[in-house]
């Protein structure tokens, strides 16, 4: 049987515990350490791991094979008491080597499992590089149970909140997972309207901004929206998916001014007591500015590409009358059996059906006024 012998450095922790912090490529750390998936045998539980997640990792592994990755948080390793530390002076040395026993023998037993690190473990596994050495925290358990305990201690810490990541999104330089990186964009310009001149100035509920009132993710749908097929899409640079950040601001704020006019007493309610501001409202209000736009551009007179607040405001008092964020009842027309299609006010939820129904009765309505 063969060993690894990795440079380690012990660290105590209370009269029993020792911690070793070492590196190792990532690579190898699939032929010391397996997975104790969760499963049941004779009504006991075995192992603690839930199963890979595989769009997860072939995020993981897309970053990894980017041209500058960094992965700075460790894989965690429980080992059996097959693996020695062995100092380099005397006993109590801290720094040493971490011996580990290996095997290419298929019964072999892998002397770790691991604790935390499946998924970036994985992708290691598969990613087509020559080498990534990874950061490894390991310890010696006495049993599975001690081994499940450091699983659930690890993995029970609260999620970043979306909104603190929507935020950070923008202000990174490498490649994020793919649903962070595609709001990228989107996210800075929600940051430019909320935190510069224009009528969003902190209405935008953001972890730097608790106190706004239109929730971060409406505004990013609607601006995302309008990026790929809408309004904005004509500022849009095809090679980077970002492009004019100016001309689009100008022309959120214009849209949005022209809301904030025309629906001036709706403009000052919490999505609560209104729908104007709600996700129902922002998203379905986000496709009737990108209609507006459509309608309107190549032939008005001066037009410059960015529809002026007046315009805006014009065209929406046409589908004013029709609207009820605040109060009564919206009429949607009639469904294919020719019911009636009733909602009161309040019952309209940020879901996608009731958006889709909000949205295509103002384009329809926009369209026939």
């Amino acid at each position: 049987m063969s060993e690894i012998r990795v440079p380690a450095l012990r660290i105590k922790q209370g009269p029993k515990r020792q911690l070793f912090s070492l590196a190792i490529e990532g690579k190898q750390i699939t032929e010391i350490a397996s997975i104790s998936r969760i499963k049941r045998g004779n009504e006991n539980l075995i192992g603690y791991q839930r199963p890979e997640v595989q769009n997860h990792i072939r995020e993981i592994q897309r970053y990894i094979e980017s041209d500058n990755p960094m992965i700075p948080n460790p894989v965690i390793i429980a080992f059996d008491h097959r693996v020695r530390f062995e100092p380099f002076g005397d006993a109590e040395d801290s720094i040493g080597h971490l011996v580990i026993p290996c095997d290419d023998a298929e019964d072999f037993v892998k002397p770790g499992f691991i604790v935390d690190g499946q998924q970036r473990t994985a992708a290691l596994r598969e990613a087509e590089i020559n080498s990534f050495v990874m950061p490894v925290s390991a310890f010696i358990a006495n049993n599975d149970a001690e081994q499940r305990e450091q699983f659930m201690l690890v993995n029970s810490t609260k999620p970043l909140p979306k909104t603190l990541l929507h935020e950070l999104a923008p202000h990174t330089e490498g490649r994020l997972p793919s649903d962070l990186q595609a709001r990228k964009f989107p996210s800075l310009l929600t940051q430019r309207l909320n935190f510069g001149e224009g009528p969003l100035n902190g209405k935008i509920k953001t972890a730097t901004n608790p106190s706004g009132v239109i929730a971060d993710n409406s505004i990013i749908k609607m601006i995302d929206s309008s990026l790929r097929e809408g309004a904005l899409h004509h500022f849009r640079d095809a090679q980077t998916g970002m492009g004019d950040e100016t001309k689009m601001v100008t022309l959120l704020n214009n849209f949005w001014g022209a809301v904030k006019q025309v629906f001036k007493d709706e403009w000052e309610l919490p999505p609560r007591r209104s729908r104007l501001l709600h996700g129902v409202g922002v998203i379905a209000l986000g496709s009737l500015m990108d209609e507006i736009y459509e309608t309107h551009k190549g032939y008005t007179d001066g037009w410059d590409d960015i529809p002026t607040i007046e315009l805006f405001a014009d065209e929406l008092r046409a589908i004013y009358p029709l609207c009820c964020w605040s109060r009564g009842t919206w009429n949607f027309g009639l469904d294919l059996d020719g019911m009636k299609i009733e909602r009161k006010w309040n019952d309209l939820q940020n879901l996608s059906k009731d958006i889709a129904l909000v949205t295509d009765y103002l384009v329809n309505a926009y369209r026939k006024a």
